[in-house]
C-alpha cells in the first residue's frame, strides 16, 4: 500500500539544513519507509504453534506413511487432488479437473497453471509446475531404474504396499498441463490415492539439480514443495519451523508455523494451557479432564477412520503358526483393557481390519475371549508347556492406543494365564518403525488411519501380498484375489460382498490382533480461526491463524 501524497513531509535528516524542500530521492525514500511500516502488522503476525506428538522421520513424502510425518509434510507439499477439509470428498488441488474413463482404467488430469515451487538454499525454480514434475514424482515410484532412485535408493512405503507399480501400465505427458495414468486393470478408487500425502508433487528441476550435484539424498532433508508453508529449520525431538511460501498460488499465510515436538501427552496439555501452543495433537481420554471448564480452549471430537492392532511376525516362530496367533488373540480380555485405556467409553472394540462405518464391513464377525480354548490351541501347536516371545509396546501415544506400556502390561498378564511369557520391549519411535520393518519383533503394536472412507485403503497397503515382500506380514492369495476384484468393480454391492468375504479370511488367519477404533479429541485455543478437524485426526494449517 502506498502512502498518500498528502501525508506530512518527513523531518529533515539534519538540523543543520534549514531548507524544508524535500529532494525527489528523499521523497521516494519516505514513501518506501511509510509503506514498509504499514506492512509490518502482516509480517509480524503471531506464529501458529502446533504441539506435535513425535518427530517427523523425514521430508520426502513418498518415503513415509506415519501420521506424524504426514502431518509435517502436508503443510509444505500438495498432491494433484485433495480431500475437502473435514470430509472424504475428493476435490481439486494441483489438478483443476480429473476424469476417469468408463472402464475405470484411464485417469486424465488437467494441471493448475501458475503454481510456483518454493525456493530453498541454493535452489530457485525457473518455471511454474507442469507435467514434467508429475512425471518425475511418480517416475520414482514406478521405475526402480529411475536415475534418481539409482542415486538415492529408497523404499517408498505406501506406493510399494499398495502395489502402485503393478497397478500402473504407464503415465503419459499429454501436454504441459495434462497427464494421463493408464492402469493395468480397472480401479474404481485410484483417484483417491492421488489425494494422499505420499503422492505430493516434487519439483523435477530441484531433483535434477540435486542429482547433478551428487546430493540426491537432500530431497529428504531440504524439502521443496508447492504448499502454503516452506521449510525453515528442524531440530529432531524439539522443533520444526516453517514460514509462509511467498509465491503460493492460493491465499498467502499470515505468519509462521511451528511444530513444537513433545512426546508426552501431559506435556502437550500443559503447553496448551500455558498458551505455548494453540493446537495440540490428538489427546488421550485421560488427558481431557485437565481441559474441562477451560473457557479459552475448545476440544474438537470425531469418531475417526482408524484402528489400532498388534501385528504378528509371520516369518518367525512361534507367531508363524496360525494356532498360536489365534490363541494369543482370544486370551486377551479386551473389556478390561478398554476400561483402563478408554475411561470415557468413546472407543469401539475392533473386530475387523477397518471400522464398521466403512462400506463392506462384515458385521457377522465377533471377537472372542476364551483362555481355556487358547490353551488348547497352544497345545495343538506343540506348546503345551507354554512359550516365550517379545511384545513391543508403542512408544508414542495415539488415540487408538493412548498408553502402549499399559496395554502391553495388561496383555502380558492375560498371556501369562495361558502359559505365555511376554517380554515387553520398546524403542524410540523412528527406531521402533525401522526395527519392525526389518522383522525383529514377534508381536508389535501398530495402527492405521484412513482418509478416503474406502475399505481398500485399509486392506491393500497393510494386508496385500504387495505389502509383504519380505514375508514378515500377511500374504494370502485368496484374500488378495478378493480385494483385487473389489477394487476393480464399480458395482457397490459386488465390492461389499468381496470385502466381507475377504474379512472372513482375515479373521481366520489372524495376522493382527485387532484392538480399537477410537474417537479423536483435538484441543484448540479460542484465539485460533479457520481450523477444521479431519476425519482421521490429521492437521492442515492452510488459512488457519491466530486472531
Amino acid at each position: 500500500m502506498n502512502a498518500p501524497l498528502t501525508s506530512p513531509r518527513p523531518p529533515s535528516l539534519s538540523s543543520c539544513q534549514p531548507s524544508t524542500r524535500v529532494s525527489p530521492a528523499l521523497a521516494r525514500l519516505s514513501l518506501a519507509l511509510a509503506a514498509a511500516l504499514l506492512a509490518v502488522p502482516a509480517l509480524a503476525a503471531k506464529p501458529l504453534i502446533f504441539c506435535a506428538d513425535a518427530s517427523p522421520e523425514g521430508f520426502d513424502p513418498g518415503l513415509w506413511d506415519s501420521s506424524t510425518t504426514n502431518n509435517a509434510n502436508r503443510q509444505m507439499f500438495q498432491g494433484l487432488l485433495a480431500f475437502k477439509r473435514g470430509s472424504t470428498e475428493l476435490v481439486p488441488k494441483l489438478a483443476t479437473a480429473w476424469q476417469m474413463s468408463p472402464d475405470a482404467k484411464t485417469l486424465t488430469l488437467t494441471l493448475r497453471r501458475g503454481v510456483q515451487f518454493q525456493k530453498a538454499p541454493g535452489f530457485t525454480p525457473s518455471r511454474a509446475m507442469n507435467a514434467d514434475d508429475v512425471l518425475f514424482t511418480f517416475g520414482r515410484f514406478l521405475n526402480p531404474e529411475h536415475p534418481f532412485n539409482k542415486a538415492f535408493p529408497a523404499t517408498f512405503v505406501y506406493p510399494q504396499n499398495m502395489g502402485l507399480a503393478q497397478m500402473v501400465e504407464g503415465l503419459d505427458r499429454v501436454d504441459d498441463h495434462t497427464v494421463r495414468f493408464r492402469l493395468k486393470q480397472a480401479n474404481a478408487s485410484f483417484a483417491s490415492n492421488l489425494a494422499m500425502v505420499w503422492a505430493s508433487i516434487h519439483s523435477a528441476e530441484y531433483g535434477a539439480q540435486l542429482l547433478k550435484q551428487g546430493r540426491a539424498n537432500q530431497i529428504n532433508n531440504q524439502p521443496v514443495g508447492t504448499g502454503p508453508y516452506r521449510f525453515k529449520s528442524y531440530a529432531k525431538d524439539d522443533v520444526l519451523r516453517m514460514e509462509p511460501h511467498p509465491e503460493y498460488w492460493g491465499n498467502k499465510q499470515a505468519g509462521a508455523l511451528v511444530f513444537s515436538i513433545s512426546r508426552e501427552a501431559n506435556v502437550r496439555v500443559q503447553k496448551l494451557l500455558a498458551g505455548e501452543c494453540q493446537v495440540a495433537a490428538a489427546l488421550r481420554d485421560v488427558d481431557l479432564a485437565a481441559l474441562d471448564g477451560k473457557p479459552d480452549i475448545t476440544v474438537m471430537k470425531t469418531q475417526a477412520l482408524n484402528i489400532s492392532y498388534l501385528s504378528f511376525n509371520l516369518k518367525k516362530a512361534p507367531t508363524d503358526q496360525r494356532e498360536v496367533r489365534e490363541a494369543l488373540d482370544i486370551a486377551i480380555d479386551r473389556n478390561a483393557i478398554f476400561k483402563a485405556l478408554f475411561p470415557r467409553g468413546d472407543a469401539l472394540q475392533a473386530v475387523s481390519a477397518f471400522p464398521p462405518s466403512i462400506p463392506g464391513y462384515n458385521s457377522k464377525l465377533k471377537n472372542e475371549y476364551n483362555p481355556a480354548r487358547a490353551r488348547e490351541l497352544l497345545a495343538k501347536a506343540g506348546h503345551a508347556k507354554g512359550l516365550e516371545l517379545d511384545l513391543w509396546a508403542l512408544p508414542v501415544a495415539r488415540p487408538t492406543n493412548p498408553n502402549g506400556q499399559l496395554m502391553a502390561q495388561l496383555i502380558q498378564q492375560d498371556w501369562a494365564k495361558i502359559g505365555v511369557k511376554a517380554n515387553i520391549k520398546t524403542y524410540e519411535w523412528g527406531e521402533y518403525l525401522k526395527r519392525a520393518n526389518q522383522g525383529e519383533h514377534s508381536v508389535y503394536m501398530s495402527g492405521w488411519s484412513g482418509e478416503t472412507g474406502d475399505a481398500d485403503e485399509f486392506l491393500t497397503p497393510n494386508l496385500s501380498c504387495a505389502a509383504n515382500q519380505s514375508g514378515i506380514k500377511f500374504c494370502n492369495k485368496e484374500f488378495d484375489a478378493l480385494i483385487d476384484a473389489a477394487r476393480a468393480t464399480p458395482d457397490a454391492k459386488k465390492r461389499q460382498a468381496a470385502y466381507e468375504k475377504a474379512q472372513e479370511i482375515f479373521k481366520r488367519e489372524r495376522p493382527w490382533i485387532t484392538m480399537a477404533h477410537s474417537a479423536i479429541y483435538m484441543p484448540v485455543r479460542r484465539d485460533v480461526s479457520g481450523f477444521i478437524m479431519a476425519p482421521n485426526g490429521s492437521v492442515d494449517f492452510e488459512n488457519v491463524q491466530r486472531k
